[in-house]
């Protein structure tokens, strides 16, 4: 295994960002993540995922992305949910890194610094949001759910929400996409014999907007999420290639595969 240092020299980081209404936030948002773009110590570049926004969220990504070449966004037809907007991402990453924050600015990217030194040993670095700084109400439905997740899936992912997370990119590939599945990076990279690291990371208030999700969305529906997860797992197949020998791919249509010696 390489170590650390030479690791991170060949390798390069996309960075999700799901926005589905967050114009009070995205301008600081970009403000905080040029911070982390100053002293990053690996190629970055910021894909932001617009689900279907109704407000002016479009309009400020577009004109981010002609103003700064380290920024670029897709923007889903409709509003599809986060499972569907993080993975719509995964598919047009083309970096061997990639890494999740939400617009909301409660985590902070500048600790992903914290994470890239437990690379390549782990496969996934997933934050622990500590001191949270949320309502009671939010805080004790995520404890809730939480709890039930673990208890039903036994995955030892302690703050599964935690809008903080890179991983390898062939982790992220296989993920599959389905209703909840936001609410299991951990675990699916599990179940492809992938290690997790888990690591604290700051949480502050929300900066403006208001949350996406109520009660019914962080208790019950991760609940039935949990059941649907368990039917996956309990039908996960991996397999490893033993062997191979395949032709070089053609330069040009039409043309014939020159064969190898």
């Amino acid at each position: 295994m390489p170590d650390n240092a030479s690791y991170l020299a060949q390798q390069s980081l996309t960075v999700l960002v799901p926005v589905y209404n967050e114009e009070e936030s995205l301008g600081q948002f970009v403000v905080e993540m040029n911070k982390f773009l100053a002293v990053t110590p690996v190629a970055t570049t910021v894909l932001f995922v617009n689900d279907g926004s109704t407000d002016g969220s479009l309009a400020i990504l577009r004109d981010v992305c002609r103003q700064h070449a380290a920024y670029e966004f897709i923007s889903l037809s409709q509003n599809r949910g986060l499972s569907t907007a993080i993975k719509a991402g995964i598919d047009h990453t083309r970096t061997t890194l990639i890494g999740y924050i939400d617009s909301d600015i409660q985590t902070t990217p500048l600790d992903f610094l914290e994470f890239f030194p437990f690379f390549p040993e782990y496969d996934m670095v997933n934050g622990i949001r500590a001191k949270r700084q949320d309502t009671f109400v939010k805080k004790l439905s995520s404890k809730i759910a939480n709890g039930v997740r673990r208890t039903l899936i036994n995955d030892g992912i302690q703050d599964t929400g935690c809008p903080l997370k890179i991983i390898k990119i062939e982790y992220a590939r296989r993920i599959p996409l389905f209703h909840g599945m936001h609410r299991f990076l951990g675990a699916l990279v599990q179940l492809q014999g992938g290690q997790v690291k888990q690591l604290p990371v700051r949480h502050f208030p929300r900066f403006a907007g208001t949350a996406k999700y109520n009660l019914w969305n962080r208790a019950w529906k991760p609940l039935v999420d949990t059941f649907g997860f368990r039917w996956i797992r309990s039908r996960w197949k991996n397999y490893d290639i033993g062997e191979h020998h395949r032709q070089p791919v053609a330069q040009a249509e039409g043309s014939t595969p020159v064969r190898g010696n």
